[in-house]
Formats: C-alpha cells, structure tokens, sequence
C-alpha cells in the first residue's frame, strides 16, 4: 500500500479538488450577480424542460454549500489519493468518472418509477396545468403537483457519487485497514465501513422518498465502483 505524504496530493485528486472548489466559488460569487448557475450546471430530471445532456458531467462539480463541498473533497483527498497511487493517474480518473456517471444513472432511474407513480395519479386534463405549476417552481399542496415540482424542479448536484464510488474502492483494495470514527470515537475495518454505510444508504433511500439527499446516487456511485473493480480483477494479471 503506497501512502503518499499528506500533503503531496497525486495530480488528479489535486485537480478535482481544484475543480470543485473554483467552480463552487464561482457558482457563490455568480448568486451575487442574480446568475443562478445551479439551474445550467445542476443535473435535472430528463422529463424537466431545464435538462440538458452537459448536466450528466457538470452536476458532479457542483455542490449546494460550504459542508456539502467540504465534506465531499476531504473524502477524495482522504481515500482518492490511496487509490491514485495504486492505480495511477489514469485508471482513477476513469474510475472517478464512471462512478459519478453511474450514481446519476441510477438517480435518475428512481426518479424515473416515481415520476411515473406520480404521473399515474395526475387526471389528463390537469396534466398541462401541474406541468407548468412545477416548472414555475410552485405546487398544490396534498396533491401530486407536489411531488411532480420536486421531480421537474429540483437539480441534482455534488460529487458524492463518485466519492462513495471511491469509498467503496478503498474498502474492497485494503479491506482491514482500520478507520477511526468520528462519532463515536471508535476503530473500525474498512470492510465494515463500506457495508455499514452503504446500508444506511439503502436504508435511509427506501424510508425518506423525497429527501434532499441523492441516497440513491451514492448507492449508485458503489455499485458501479463495485462492478468496476470486479472488472479489472477479471481482466488483469494483477489485482487494482
């Protein structure tokens, strides 16, 4: 296991770190000037007519506050930085991108079924009048207007997919390192940590339908680090 000293960060965890942080000072100094860069930049729901194709990338560098981004890059500097040691420059970013891509892949699938739920509710003849309610940013409340704002409205940001994508990596390359908790204070295996936490994730998806957090986008970003792996394991006469 190739550690690097902690503050000699490898080229691309550096750049992403760079990244994200001009782009989120970017996006706050814009608010200022009445440009709201979350609407072109943020991730929307296909069926929205603020979606884009460029939102599938640009949402992973965008994120909604100073814990949000604070959070995600101390994660990718923490873990990310192991990981493009082992790897090398290249196949982490690869692995970085797939995993970003895959949590909004399988975002967007759940949102999918629950757009269709709502839609199944909706009576035809409102359809045009809750369409355009939402995409003014407003809704009925108790009714199914309700649920299709959030859908139709609401972007989708950060780069939490691709970094509980490279959590799950470290966790299945160095499986019994220890990892000390913040809350409690207590050693645990990386093994552990990963499944733990990807089952709160499940969890907490399946419980908080129509939370503010993407849970499904970071059980997106593992599945796809998961099956990534497993791939290269495959293929390769070394282990990744």
């Amino acid at each position: 296991m190739n550690y690097r000293p902690a503050l000699n960060m490898p080229p691309v965890v550096k750049n992403l770190i760079l990244a994200n942080v001009v782009i989120f000072l970017i996006t706050m100094v814009m608010q200022q000037t009445g440009t709201d860069l979350y609407q072109v930049l943020g991730l929307y729901f296909p069926a929205s007519e603020k979606f884009r194709l460029h939102q599938v990338f640009t949402h992973m560098f965008m994120h909604g506050s100073i814990g949000h981004i604070f959070f995600n890059m101390f994660a990718l500097y923490m873990f990310g930085r192991v990981l493009e040691g082992v790897w090398g420059p290249k196949r982490f970013l690869t692995f970085y991108l797939v995993t970003g891509l895959g949590a909004a892949a399988l975002h967007t699938l759940v949102h999918f079924f629950e757009y269709q739920a709502v839609m199944s509710n909706i009576a035809p003849e409102q359809l045009a009048y809750f369409k355009d309610l939402a995409m003014q940013g407003k809704y009925i409340p108790n009714t199914p207007s309700e649920k299709l704002t959030m859908i139709l409205n609401t972007p989708t940001v950060g780069a939490s997919g691709a970094v509980f994508g490279i959590l799950l990596g470290f966790g299945m390359l160095f499986p019994n390192t220890q990892l000390m908790l913040l809350f409690p204070p207590i050693p645990i295996k990386a093994k552990y940590f990963v499944i733990g936490y990807g089952a709160l994730e499940l969890y907490l998806g399946l419980s908080q339908p129509g939370s503010n957090v993407a849970h499904f986008a970071h059980l997106g970003g593992m599945l796809f680090g998961y099956f990534m792996i497993k791939y290269w394991n495959k293929n390769s006469n070394r282990f990744y």
